[in-house]
This record gives C-alpha cells, structure tokens and sequence, in this order.
C-alpha cells in the first residue's frame, strides 16, 4: 500500500457512499469518445479553466493512446484526475460541447473520459513518467498548505528541476481534496492516489509544519528562492445565535471532515437532518446525508431558491434523492430539549425538526497569515491580493493562489498554481523547454 493511502483509517462513513459517475470500462470510453466531433476552436476548450485540448486528449481515447491522452490533460492541469470526477462540468466543459445546442443527443462526456484516461495511467504505474523532468538547477522553493493550488505549483515547478517542499499544518496532505470533496464525486482514497502522482514528480511533502508556529515566514524566505501560499481557507462560519455550543450542530467543513476521515464515526438515531445554507457545499451535504440514508433531510435557505448560489443542477439531484428546500428559512435559535439537539426555530415563529443540523454558510479568511509575509497585502475580507495571471504580491520573492484568493473551485486553484509556477520559473530565469508547454502557455 502507498504511505499516504495507508494514513486512512478503514472505517469511514464515506465508504458507504457509491460513485455517482463511475469509471468507464474500455470499450464505453471508446465509444463515448467516438462521437466527438472534434470541433475546431472548440468551445469545451474554452471552457476549461486548464485549457486541456479536449479535442485531442479524446481522439487519443478513441485510437487506445491512453497514455497519449493522459499526457495531454496532465500537461495543462496536473490534477486532471481530481479535476475530472469533481469539476461542474456541466456548467465548463460538458455545458460547452455542441451537442447541448442540438437537443438531440446529450453532451460528450468529457469528465467520465478524462478520469478514465488519467485514472489508467495511474493503474499501470507510468504517469510518473508521462511528462519529462529538467536537471536539477539548484532553485529551492516551498510552497505554504498542501492543497490543489500548491500541488499543482509544486509538481510543475518539480518537473523544472526544482527542489520543492510543502509544508502542511494537518497529518495529512492534500487540502479540501482528501478532507472536504463530496464521496459520490471522489473518496478520499482517489484524492490520495493523485497526491502520490505529485511527490512522484519529485516534491516533497512536510505535514504537522505550521507557518508561525513551527518555522516563520522570515526564515521561509531566508532558505527558500520563492514561496508560494495556498493555504486555501479558515473554520467554518457560524451562526451566533442561541443553542449553537452543543451537541447535534456542527460546520459544514467540519462534518464533510468527520464523514471522510473520522474511524467509526455514525448517524445512529439520526433521524432528521437539517442542512443551512444555499451554496455548494451546503448542497453537497444534504445529499450525502440523503444517500447515507436519512429519512428526512432539509436544506433551510434564507431567501428564496431563485437567490441561490449552488448549481440549479445540484440541487435537482437532491431533491431526486429526496431532501426538501425550505425556502425564507432564517434561523433564530436552535431547540434542545436538555442538551440533545430538537428543531432550529426561524424567525418568522416556524420550527424545523431535526436531531443532526450542519451549518454551512461560508469559511473564515486566512489574511492574518498571509499577511504575515512581509510586503503582502490582503482585502478587507481577509483575501490575499496576488495578481491574477501571475499570483505575484507585492514581495518578490512571495506568490498566491488558490481559495486563500477567493477561489471556489479545483480547478481554478490548479490553474493558479499553474500560473504561478509559470512566473516563478521566469523570476528564477528558468527558461521553457518546448516540452514543457505549461510553462510556454499563456493560460
């Protein structure tokens, strides 16, 4: 077993959720990719936050060149395998393709292909060979939080001929991947086995190392010829309101966190689950405790369903699965009965039943550490400000991305730690191989 899937306790309640897009099987993966018409400046591409050359990477499909495809997605997006089982793909890609104008035959798709071909490489054991590595060239970099923005980072700059180290404050690596990502889209398990494809490119990974706690931004900057901070974001938001301190209430993060990776952890005698919140992963909470198998669950949302910011397609997968939408729900207090947890009371005078309630209204900023870089500057909402082609700040030796800038999704931290790697490699005056397109692109 590798070292960092073995750090996964074998209970967890996460295993009790299936794939809602399972892998292809060869011959589905062919035939999906043959009816790809292999658009001229396709508008899938666009899409793409990466810019994979979707395109390519499925003609590849269709003709057996796995290994070819894979190379292609890898080449634009280092988490091409986490990027396609959880990207909205029907709101990038798949909501591009053609096919969705002709109404006749659904769209490509695209993340079911690309997950298979990089998924097969990662069987056979030769995606660490895929993309060709530089010779050593004496830079030293290290990259803050281990999560997509800074893998990404990491790996690219790796392949350069860098030596790079992330540091991460928690046991385990790999940020709201492994700890936050809804099982029915990617287990913990997936999210481990791409973060053995990053060290495998030669980055090394320092976990329980907490930036002004265990080693100071100062003495970063001292032994290191760039940093980069992805540290993502803070705890879960909360509520301020009666009855929260207690048992049956938890944040968003932190129950997804307790589902995935907690050893033993249930929902015995949970019988009514209350969600609130209107985002995505107050969304993807109510359906995995839906699939979990809870009787009743409710997503309270204070304005109306028009006003939410969740995928529209989201929530219709829910509500097939069963969980109501309480519309105008704004919560007041919370009902005990003792201390065991019984409705949360709305201020319009209405009561919600429930014996388990997740909150999950936002997270906290991290501007405190960021600007604990000297020459860093944050927002008044606690982002980093970095430049967004480039994640430079205003040090020079300092680069930001990821959701410590505001970002929501996998895919667009990957895409700014691509970026990221592309201007650290030009201010250490490592020029771009040819092949190495990542650092010669201009997405």
């Amino acid at each position: 077993m590798n070292p960092v899937t073995s750090a996964l306790p074998a209970q967890r309640l996460e295993s009790h959720i299936a794939d809602s897009k399972p892998n292809y099987i060869p011959g589905d993966a062919v035939a999906e990719a043959n009816r790809c018409l292999y658009c001229h400046d396709a508008p899938c591409v666009t899409a793409c936050p990466t810019g994979i050359d979707i395109p390519t990477f499925i003609r590849k499909i269709g003709t057996g060149n796995l290994t070819g495809s894979a190379r292609t997605i890898l080449s634009a997006n280092l988490l091409g395998y986490s990027c396609a089982r959880v990207c909205p793909v029907e709101a990038l890609c798949v909501g591009a393709c053609v096919y969705n104008a002709w109404h006749r035959n659904p769209p490509i798709q695209i993340g079911r292909l690309q997950r298979f071909a990089v998924e097969s490489v990662f069987a056979n054991g030769s995606a660490a060979t895929l993309l060709s590595k530089a010779a050593p060239n004496g830079k030293k970099v290290v990259c803050v939080g281990a999560g997509p923005a800074s893998l990404a980072c990491a790996g690219y700059l790796a392949l350069e001929g860098c030596s790079v180290t992330l540091l991460e404050k928690r046991a385990i690596a790999g940020g709201l991947n492994v700890t936050g990502v809804a099982p029915y889209k990617m287990d913990a398990t997936g999210a481990l086995a791409e973060l053995a494809y990053i060290q495998s490119l030669g980055v090394t990974i320092q976990t329980g190392v907490e930036v002004g706690k265990d080693v100071t931004p100062e003495q970063l900057l001292k032994d290191h010829d760039a940093v980069f901070v992805g540290v993502g974001l803070g705890g879960d938001s909360k509520l301020g309101i009666p009855g929260e301190a207690g048992p049956g209430v938890f944040g968003g993060v932190e129950w997804v966190e307790k589902m995935k990776l907690e050893s033993g952890y249930a929902l015995e005698g949970v019988r009514r689950a209350v969600v609130i919140g209107g985002g995505n992963t107050a969304i993807d909470v109510v359906r995995e405790l839906a699939k979990l198998g809870v009787p009743d669950v409710a997503l309270l949302y204070r304005r109306t369903e028009a006003d939410m910011p969740g995928y529209r397609h989201e929530l219709e997968l829910a509500r097939k699965e069963g969980v109501r939408l309480v519309e105008r729900a704004v919560p007041a207090s919370f009902v005990r009965t003792g201390d065991k947890l019984a409705a949360v009371a709305l201020a319009d005078g209405r009561e919600v039943a429930c014996d388990l309630c997740v909150v999950a209204i936002g997270q906290g900023k991290l501007g405190a550490l960021v600007s604990s870089f000297p020459g860093v500057a944050t927002s008044d909402k606690g982002l980093a400000l970095g430049e967004p082609m480039t994640g430079t700040t205003g040090n020079p030796k300092v680069w930001v991305g990821g959701d410590v800038t505001g970002g929501e999704l996998v895919v667009t931290a990957a895409q700014d730690g691509k970026r990221a790697a592309r201007s650290i490699a030009a201010a250490l005056g490592i020029k771009a191989r040819e092949n190495a397109p990542y650092l010669a692109g201009h997405r």
